[in-house]
């Protein structure tokens, strides 16, 4: 549910990449550079979050008319120790926005924050994670929208697959990885759970028109197509030539499926549309061999 500020699309005077050395923040920050997006890219090196110090040094940085991407966080957080350290860190950029407003704020969120018996799932399903991960993200959700005076927009991919992903989960990445390699394929009972997977690539696109129209509220990042881990495991086979054992294992929890309902997202932006899987996946393969998209 995304209102537009601007309905024409205006190039931001600044966007600032909080978290841009990150998979998805690199993502972002490389999207806005193609757009010709005057950008600050900011990674821990620049401020660190989880230092005292890091507010009063990202209001430095921050002028009135920018438009800030938070995206850095500890993730995916596993532990009550994360989960309090990514609080800290919203602290720190809440403070910071405090001691120097800015003119948009646009949060990366997950779609770990709802139930996960929601099917279809949209942007009024009921909040309410299962994972330390999900219980994280809607935390920080409540911060901003609580203490953030700036419009904000809230974004929440679903599982998110790339090149340049650095946690190898479960799922295309891993499986792509696997099969350029001619290793077999685990799969958790034979794979039958149904997931939406997003390209990274889409995700920084959205981003880059959430701040060109100034957008504020709610939207999921999600294609609206699931697929099962089996059939993902079958495309990065085929896709790698090579001949690739695929087997499952003994299931160890119950099968559960996500599936989104994306008509919000065909509201805000008509002329979006999604990477089909199989093309992601062709993507990511070339780009992690180094060839040219």
């Amino acid at each position: 549910m995304l209102e537009h500020q601007t309905h024409s699309p205006q190039r931001p005077t600044r966007a600032v990449v909080v978290g841009a050395g990150g998979f998805v923040g690199g993502a972002i920050a490389q999207q806005l550079r193609n757009d010709n997006v005057p950008m600050l890219g900011l990674t821990r090196r620049d401020v660190d979050l989880l230092q005292d110090s890091a507010a009063k040094a990202l209001a430095g940085l921050l002028r009135a008319d920018d438009a800030v991407v938070l995206v850095s966080a500890i993730a995916p957080a596993r532990t009550a120790a994360a989960l309090m350290q990514n609080l800290v860190m919203a602290g720190q950029l809440i403070a910071a926005l405090a001691a120097r407003p800015v003119a948009h704020l646009v949060y990366i969120s997950s779609d770990a924050v709802y139930a996960d018996a929601a099917n279809p799932v949209t942007e009024r399903s009921c909040r309410q994670p299962s994972t330390m991960h999900g219980m994280m993200h809607a935390a920080r959700e409540l911060m901003l929208k609580t203490e953030a005076k700036a419009p904000l927009a809230i974004l929440r991919p679903s599982l998110l697959y790339g090149a340049r992903d650095p946690h190898n989960g479960y799922g295309p990445n891993r499986f792509r990885r696997l099969a350029a390699k001619g290793e077999a394929i685990s799969l958790f009972g034979d794979g039958e759970e149904q997931r939406d997977h997003v390209f990274i690539d889409d995700v920084a696109r959205l981003v880059s028109l959430v701040l060109a129209h100034r957008s504020r509220g709610e939207l999921n990042v999600a294609t609206g197509q699931s697929a099962s881990f089996h059939e993902v495991a079958d495309l990065a086979v085929k896709l790698s030539g090579k001949s690739v054992e695929i087997h499952g294992t003994p299931r160890q929890n119950p099968i559960t499926h996500r599936h989104f309902d994306i008509t919000e997202c065909l509201k805000a932006f008509p002329q979006f549309h999604y990477t089909p899987l199989r093309e992601g996946l062709e993507r990511a393969a070339r780009e992690s061999a180094g060839v040219p998209l």
